[in-house]
């Protein structure tokens, strides 16, 4: 059931709630946030401004859940795994699907996500430890600060994959062209010189198993906007749950060496 199409059917009719890393491979994977219309320009901008961690694949129009790039006739209101709901930038509540909260003036982002280019690394022989074990990647906030715009501003939040330092610059290069899927690493190493202070206790995903001899390597992720949101403040918005992403009908390739946006 590596389909996209059918994994977000099984998702829509609730037989998939779990984390989605390994699932379609080949396929890329977003990161979402839905927004009321008035708050929509300044989050673009933001993102725009900060691309590292939040990559633009797509967006829909004011009131259609529908992603008509990334995955035509999907429907983000119900073909993701898990939802979180903010108000007034208080995370509220996790849902299976949102779609009595979806208004007619919402507009729906699709963010890159890094799950996208674990495919390209396993298959050069980098092990991704997360899907080894069957876990989520874990995930945390930095004292990075992304660039604001308008009310959206926060850290950067990162994801962190184990590796042996022979092994880094090869996945450096591999993932450096999935500039719309964060790209190179952020940071590898000592977690305390981005502000983790316990690598064992992220705030997000499950706890790492990092072997002998391995370094931590951190790359940008699309929970990012998440603390911008608390931040913000808007009355209603919506993401999906850390780790439990929507799954488009785009091949990775096709987001491997994506033009950025002008001067991010």
């Amino acid at each position: 059931m590596d389909d996209p199409k059918t994994l977000r059917a099984a998702m829509a009719r609730g037989e998939l709630r779990g984390q989605t890393s390994g699932l379609a491979p080949g396929y890329a994977q977003a990161n979402l946030v839905m927004l009321p219309k008035a708050e929509a320009f300044d989050f673009l901008l933001f993102c725009q401004r900060n691309e590292k961690a939040c990559p633009v694949i797509d967006v829909c129009e004011p009131g259609d859940p529908c992603p008509r790039w990334a995955a035509p006739g999907a429907d983000l209101r119900r073909e993701l795994p898990r939802y979180r709901v903010y108000r007034d930038g208080r995370l509220a509540e996790e849902r299976d699907e949102v779609a009595g909260l979806f208004t007619a003036d919402m507009v729906s982002f699709l963010l890159g996500c890094s799950f996208t280019f674990e495919g390209a690394l396993l298959a050069a022989g980098v092990p991704v430890r997360h899907i080894e074990l069957g876990r989520n990647v874990p995930m945390y906030v930095t004292k990075l600060e992304c660039r604001p715009a308008g009310a959206f501003s926060g850290p950067v939040v990162v994801s962190m994959r184990p590796l042996l330092p022979e092994l880094i610059e090869k996945a450096a290069a591999i993932t450096a062209p999935f500039r719309k899927a964060h790209g190179a690493p952020l940071h590898v190493g000592d977690p305390s010189a981005i502000g983790i202070r316990d690598i064992n206790r992220p705030e997000f995903g499950d706890p790492p198993e990092i072997r002998s001899g391995e370094l931590p390597v951190f790359w940008a992720c699309g929970v990012t906007p998440q603390m911008a949101l608390s931040r913000a403040k808007p009355p209603l918005a919506i993401t999906h749950a850390p780790g439990h992403m929507f799954i488009t009908d785009l091949r990775d390739d096709e987001l491997r060496d994506a033009p950025t946006a002008a001067g991010a």
